[in-house]
């Protein structure tokens, strides 16, 4: 698209991304159109209690660990080889607690929910893949492409705005029922943020905010006008910064009328079914694969954090405005098959690199193989549930690494 940058007449775009909250099993959204989904943040969460819980005694562990639930009724299901003695029921109630789902008239209740519990150990044939006598040494869990994105149209986080904000208003839902600031307020949300931007000469900067949409799941006796006042008041105005908004932005606010029926009760869920809203927002490009409930062996996750963490760096470093990042893993092989990078025009503009002499950058200056991806970003701690609940990326806290960009070497 930038090859001829120089002659390209700027033109603005609508970009929309969309995010959950911690009780969703939902939809979601990409390009501004609905589409269907058996999301489950609850069982993202879920999933990553059970790693947590696996590592902290045993930071060797083999987690592979799968999530459904629906109206009554939780499974865990997958493979787990690891010397810890772990409840699995327990973990499973604990973390429902902790979301909220504490009445059988949201769908779930902690204390009375019926919990399967279905594991097995690992394949030993994917044990000899990954076992090795040096943590240095070990192959990928997997076979896969994985990918990161970072941009510095926004703010330090190097996320893209669209995404952020609707990640910040999940998250505000999450805040205010918690909080009691909005005590109608029940476990199940979602917002959706649709964007105006500019591309001049390859370089996109958002103009505006466009269209609000935002649904949270409330009490039988909240009204209406209530709910929109509280919404609005308390998370919109809250988390959308007002020299992106104009008299023309559109607020669309529990756009389908009562929404007293949600969580598990409304929609069935899975683990992994929110990959889009937990990684970009739909920008750049996404391998595939789910994060949570997996251990640091598994490339999807641990490959991912390592790709945002070089694309973060790179950005950081003032080497492009925005860029995305492929790597690439075979199973037992301790090195990436192919590393790639996209600046999208950006690099020559910024730095003058182009984006060949962008992956040489990234060569010199991280080590990509899995056992050190695991070592440097130090992914064999109990502190997974955290990244489960509103997305893995662009938030600055304790056990996400791989948002701290690296000094290079150029």
């Amino acid at each position: 698209v930038c090859d001829h940058h120089e002659q390209t007449p700027p033109f603005d775009f609508l970009f929309t991304s969309e995010a959950v909250c911690e009780g969703h099993p939902g939809w979601f959204c990409f390009w501004g159109v609905r589409l269907c989904s058996l999301a489950d943040k609850v069982c993202d969460q879920v999933s990553d209690a059970v790693l947590d819980a696996c590592v902290k005694d045993d930071e060797s562990a083999k987690v592979a660990c799968e999530c459904c639930v629906k109206t009554g009724m939780i499974m865990i299901f997958g493979e787990i080889t690891t010397s810890a003695t772990i409840n699995y029921e327990a973990v499973v109630r604990e973390t429902l607690k902790e979301i909220g789902y504490d009445d059988p008239i949201k769908g779930l209740d902690y204390k009375s929910v019926n919990v399967i519990v279905a594991i097995e150990e690992q394949s030993p044939e994917i044990a000899r893949s990954v076992d090795a006598a040096r943590l240095e040494d070990i192959g990928a869990g997997d076979q896969g492409v994985v990918f990161g994105y970072a941009t510095d149209e926004a703010d330090a986080s190097l996320m893209p705005l669209s995404h952020l904000l609707a990640s910040n208003l999940a998250l505000r839902l999450t805040e205010v029922r918690k909080a009691r600031i909005l005590d109608w307020a029940q476990p199940d949300g979602k917002a959706q943020v649709t964007c105006e931007y500019r591309m001049d000469k390859c370089v996109i900067s958002p103009q505006r905010v466009r269209t609000v949409v935002i649904s949270a799941q409330h009490t039988d006796t909240a009204s209406d006008e209530q709910i929109r006042e509280g919404l609005m008041e308390q998370v919109i105005h809250v988390v959308i910064p007002e020299k992106f908004t104009d008299s023309d932005t559109v607020y669309h606010v529990n756009p389908s009328g009562r929404f007293i029926i949600g969580g598990p009760h409304a929609d069935a869920g899975v683990t992994g079914r929110k990959i889009i809203a937990d990684t970009y927002g739909g920008w750049g490009s996404h391998g595939g694969g789910a994060f949570s409930g997996k251990d640091a062996t598994k490339m999807d996750r641990s490959g991912a954090y390592a790709a945002r963490w070089v694309a973060k760096s790179l950005v950081q470093a003032h080497l492009c405005h925005r860029v995305s990042i492929q790597l690439a893993f075979a199973i037992g092989v301790p090195y990436p098959v192919s590393i790639y990078v996209n600046s999208y025009g950006t690099a020559l503009i910024l730095s003058g690199k182009s984006d060949a002499e962008l992956v040489e950058v990234v060569r010199s200056n991280f080590d990509l193989r899995p056992g050190c991806i695991v070592r440097d970003l130090k992914l064999r701690r109990p502190l997974m549930l955290v990244t489960a609940k509103h997305g893995h990326f662009g938030h600055d806290v304790e056990p996400c690494t791989w948002e701290k960009p690296k000094q290079l070497v150029t």
